[in-house]
């Protein structure tokens, strides 16, 4: 077996958010996402089938759900449960180092 690092390759800048499957199964797919000062354009949303996971490993983050008045804010560590059809959109990534995410995608109620 040869081990693999989250942190490995990591760009100090990239035109898009770098978004790698990193295990995929029937009932999950776990990604990798780094991003570099990305944020959703303010006309689009994800509004995803699945639910989602998510853990910020390095960087820090921000988050805008359309029901919500406030953005959340996440730093290395933070973790949150977005349901499926919740729509969001990253406000904000961090421009200055790479922000780390990995992102569990799974059916509903599981």
């Amino acid at each position: 077996m040869t081990p693999h690092n989250i942190f490995s390759a990591l760009p100090k800048a990239a035109p898009g958010e770098i978004i790698e499957s990193i295990l995929k199964t029937d009932q999950f797919t776990l990604k990798r996402i780094i991003s570099t000062g990305q944020a959703t354009p303010p006309e689009e949303w994800y509004d995803q089938d699945d639910d989602e996971w998510c853990i910020l490993l390095s960087g820090s983050a921000g988050l805008r759900f359309a029901d919500e008045a406030q953005v959340v804010v996440l730093k290395a560590g933070d973790y949150l449960h977005i349901p499926a059809h919740k729509r969001h959109q990253v406000a904000w990534t961090e421009a200055d180092q790479p922000t780390v995410w990995l992102a569990l995608h799974y059916p509903p109620g599981k």
